[in-house]
């Protein structure tokens, strides 16, 4: 149970690092206005979600991974809590269609993202 902690809390800090500098970059390129450091950190978490479930669960004790990286790492980097936030200052704004526009494409991509995931690690691993 220790060593799972510990995978989680080392997981963590390394996704949150990642997310951080995602979002410093997004605002680099993009600017400001517009989410896109959290959007790019959903979609992209939620494929690589899709690819590491598929590799881990093919080999014998992959799944002795999964708190470092799915717990830790990907929940670390992955943000609902930051686009919640986000979706509702862009409504706040009176920008009710661009709010919406964000929760659509932030669900829609990344359910995409990880089923992308899944079908590639699947015919890469399978």
């Amino acid at each position: 149970m220790i060593t799972s902690i510990v995978q989680v809390a080392i997981g963590g800090a390394i996704g949150a690092v990642g997310r951080y500098l995602t979002g410093v970059a997004a605002v680099r390129v993009m600017g400001h206005g517009y989410p896109w450091g959290t959007l790019t950190v959903n979609v992209f978490g939620s494929f690589l979600m899709g690819v590491l479930i598929v590799v881990l669960m093919g080999k014998d004790g992959g799944m002795k991974a999964a708190p470092l990286l799915m717990t830790g790492m990907l929940g670390g980097f992955t943000t609902f809590s930051a686009f919640s936030l986000d979706a509702l200052t862009i409504f706040e704004r009176g920008q009710i269609g661009q709010a919406v526009l964000y929760v659509i494409a932030s669900v829609v991509l990344s359910l995409l993202a990880i089923f992308l995931g899944v079908m590639i690690a699947r015919g890469i691993w399978a």
